[in-house]
């Protein structure tokens, strides 16, 4: 009969190993695929050790419990085994397998051998070593003479630019994917219709708590298509890769969110200067030229300091101080600052070396 005590752990541990390559290597433990790929090499190899003196002690085991426990394992191995061998996108999977096959296939005969003719242990191990030594001697001979470079991977010598993420440049139109969006009738996405001058890149933040999409829907997400933004994360499309006029959007998961989406002509930018002499409370003095504007949402207002002592154009007023929305710091002479104002409402803005220099935009 055969040992179970070593029979046992030796089965599943090479069923955990099994399961273990196969998360390796499709590609699910991101985060620690090496350490993934070495802990289960280990514990694979470890439990064919302990599978293997399992059935050398005593023989092969004939047994119905025997018989059961062993098809049950094989069915597990058999199942991660092919998935981790015959699916995976790894370049090494043959490498792997071959070095399996040529460590345990000798040892499994020497083991036998020793078992039941130990007077040929000797010999016919010597000359399984004297084999595998003349296989590696002349794969490396041949590697190296042949005209067929397979010991040198020469991709390895091309240095490819990494892969990285081109940042989306552009001033931010905001919507709001709102909490509680999922149930039907709420209300969804905000702004309801989005009217975004092309250039802008659309930011979309999801507030619910639970994963929402962004996706065209006429061609069912041909044009833009989010994917699932989970709760907090965002989502962000430039415009210019958009076309001017109208989109319609939805959620795949929830399909009564929908909302609109236009893309509109680009619009002129403001200029506002800071004229000379601003710097000096007194009458008749022009502070900001103009003072007040009237601008549509999604235009881009350029402060211009033509004075010849520093400047700033701060969100906010001089009694209540700044109130964060925007702030450009000290505007030295000639230089200038710049904002896109996306959301309508009025916005009030000064000076804050000079308090007396005070502005607004009336946002439409």
């Amino acid at each position: 009969m055969s040992n179970w005590d070593l029979m046992m752990p030796g089965m599943g541990l090479t069923a955990i190993g099994l399961a273990g390559v196969t998360l390796s290597y499709s590609g699910i433990a991101h985060t620690f695929i090496d350490g993934m790929h070495a802990l289960t090499g280990l514990t694979m190899f470890v439990g064919l050790i302990f599978l293997s003196a399992g059935i050398l002690d005593g023989g092969v085991s004939t047994s119905n419990r025997a018989k059961a426990t062993t098809l049950v394992i094989i069915s597990i191995a058999l199942g991660f085994g092919t998935y981790a061998f015959t699916m995976n996108s790894s370049n090494y999977t043959v490498t792997l397998a071959g070095i399996l096959m040529a460590i345990a296939f000798p040892a499994i005969l020497i083991a036998y051998i020793a078992m039941k003719k130990p007077e040929i242990t000797k010999p016919f191990g010597a000359i399984v070593a004297m084999a595998g030594a003349t296989g590696i001697i002349m794969w490396v001979v041949f590697g190296f003479v042949s005209p067929d470079t397979y010991m040198i991977d020469e991709s390895a010598n091309i240095t490819e630019p990494e892969a990285t993420d081109v940042e989306q440049s552009g001033p931010i139109f905001a919507i709001t994917i709102l909490e509680g969006s999922a149930e039907q009738g709420m209300p969804d996405y905000e702004p309801d219709v989005a009217n975004v001058p092309q250039g802008h890149i659309v930011e979309w933040t999801n507030a619910d708590t639970v994963a929402h999409t962004v996706t065209s829907s006429v061609d069912f997400g041909e044009t833009f298509d989010s994917s699932l933004i989970a709760a907090g994360e965002t989502y962000k499309l430039d415009t210019n890769q958009l076309s001017v006029g109208e989109y319609e959007y939805l959620c795949v998961v929830h399909p009564w969110m929908v909302s609109t989406l236009i893309v509109e002509e680009p619009k002129a930018d403001v200029i506002v200067s800071i004229p000379d002499g601003a710097g000096i409370q007194q009458i008749g003095q022009i502070y900001y030229d103009p003072e007040v504007i009237q601008v549509p949402a999604g235009t881009k207002v350029i402060w211009e300091n033509n004075d010849t002592t520093i400047h700033t154009v701060t969100s906010g007023t001089p009694n209540q101080g700044p109130d964060g929305l925007f702030d450009s710091g000290m505007i030295a002479a000639e230089d200038s600052f710049e904002y896109t104002f996306s959301s309508p409402g009025k916005v009030d803005y000064y000076c804050i070396v000079h308090p007396w220099m005070v502005g607004s935009v009336d946002v439409e």
